[in-house]
């Protein structure tokens, strides 16, 4: 991720400054940003000049240097989801940088201000979360919290059209908007299969019938299973009533085994060399067969978790899809994003929602319709009793339904209910 920032910056004209904490990690970053670079110099669109001229702008540094430090005018963390770790890196910056430099984060799901508390000025903090192949995906989501000062957004805001991102700006929450809505996605997969559906079966439908660029476990694999079952951990400790937290399942059993995806060469897919050094992914289910049974098996006894018979490939897609339009639903009331078409943009650029259906919001009311969604839902949640809160329509999806609105227009008339004191 982190070279991927810094490809993109370097891309727009930018000097960078590459940390890291030993010299294997700093290497191997700098190894990735140059073959970044040069695949564009391989499909005609950068020469060789260029490309020697971006890496000449590229410092790297092991050490928190006060004097390279002072010439950064922004700084985005991007190591991994660990919030000790984090809170010590912002520690570290405000000691060596400017007081006007813009200290971000990459986090994809802690909340910003939980990484700002061992800050002298947590104010100073703003959330830049690149989707990943950073230098590739065209989302930026920049994340602002209560403290934030207009001005830090606006200098971001510029930051990410520079470097040729289309920004979001949205609030500050578990997950944020993307992250945040699309995390019932994989749930729902994984409560699917536990349910005996095939979870082959549900990526095909998902990807060749409904769209996506891959499918929930596929994606899994993409992201790492190690990744997931820790960003899926946030989810379960935030949202504890509405999600689904198999701790014995199939990604726990699969990272036992050190099934991890991709970089492992196997996860809820074999991953074999193709043409071209291009990586297969292979659907093998004689070694996936039985996790999926181990798993099924665990939260039938533990979770109560019925087996479904006769799931047609449009149950399959609602099942998916409707808990992420409630989540959605709930980032709208909550105020996360000021208008469900910048939650539209988002989710087209950075999941790959199918353009063609016009983002997540357009598509739930355009093609479902509020009152569908949330009876649908409803049965859902009957269907599974013990794991009834993960589909229970929110008031701001019933709101809708009872009046008739489309989602979009819902944070037009929709307010939320006031606690009494």
């Amino acid at each position: 991720m982190g070279s991927g920032i810094a490809t993109a910056s370097l891309q727009a004209g930018m000097n960078v400054i590459l940390k890291e904490i030993n010299q294997k990690f700093l290497d191997a970053g700098m190894q990735r940003i140059q073959k970044n670079l040069e695949s564009r110099v391989k499909k005609g669109k950068l020469s060789e000049q260029s490309l020697r001229e971006m890496m000449s702008r590229l410092t790297p540094v092991l050490t928190y240097d006060r004097a390279t430090f002072q010439r950064a005018d922004i700084v985005i963390e991007a190591v991994i989801e660990v919030v000790k770790l984090k809170q010590q890196i912002f520690k570290d910056l405000e000691e060596v940088c400017r007081s006007d430099c813009i200290l971000s984060t990459n986090t994809s799901t802690i909340d910003i201000t939980v990484i700002a508390e061992k800050m002298r000025q947590p104010a100073r903090i703003i959330g830049a979360h690149f989707f990943s192949p950073a230098h590739v995906m065209p989302l930026l989501e920049i994340v602002r919290s209560d403290l934030t000062p207009p001005d830090i957004t606006r200098d971001l805001i510029s930051y990410g059209s520079k470097i040729k991102k289309t920004p979001v700006v949205v609030g500050n929450c578990t997950g944020f908007a993307v992250n945040r809505v699309f995390f019932p996605y994989t749930m729902a997969a994984m409560l699917l299969s536990d349910a005996g559906v095939d979870a082959f079966r549900v990526d095909d439908v998902i990807q060749k019938q409904f769209g996506m660029p891959i499918g929930p476990f596929r994606l899994t694999d993409l992201v790492g299973g190690d990744i997931s079952q820790h960003v899926g951990a946030n989810f379960i400790q935030s949202f504890p009533e509405r999600t689904y937290g198999h701790q014995e399942g199939q990604i726990a059993i699969l990272n036992q085994k050190k099934w991890l995806g991709e970089k492992t060469g196997r996860g809820f897919y074999r991953y074999d060399k193709g043409d071209k050094k291009r990586t297969k992914a292979v659907k093998d289910m004689a070694a996936i067969g039985p996790v999926m049974e181990e798993s099924r098996r665990a939260a039938q006894t533990r979770l109560g978790v019925p087996q479904l018979m006769g799931v047609s490939d449009r149950d399959i897609i609602e099942m998916i899809f409707f808990p992420v339009v409630n989540e959605a639903c709930r980032a709208l009331a909550e105020g996360i994003v000021d208008k469900s078409r910048d939650m539209d943009i988002a989710t087209v650029m950075s999941m790959g929602f199918p353009p063609y259906r016009g983002g997540l919001v357009h598509w739930a009311d355009s093609e479902c319709g509020a009152s569908y969604i949330a009876a649908r839902l409803q049965t859902f949640a009957q269907m599974f009793p013990q794991q009834s809160g993960f589909f229970v329509p929110c008031e701001y999806l019933l709101h809708c339904a009872y009046k008739g609105v489309p989602l979009a227009q819902g944070q037009g008339f929709y307010s939320p209910p006031v606690a009494k004191l």
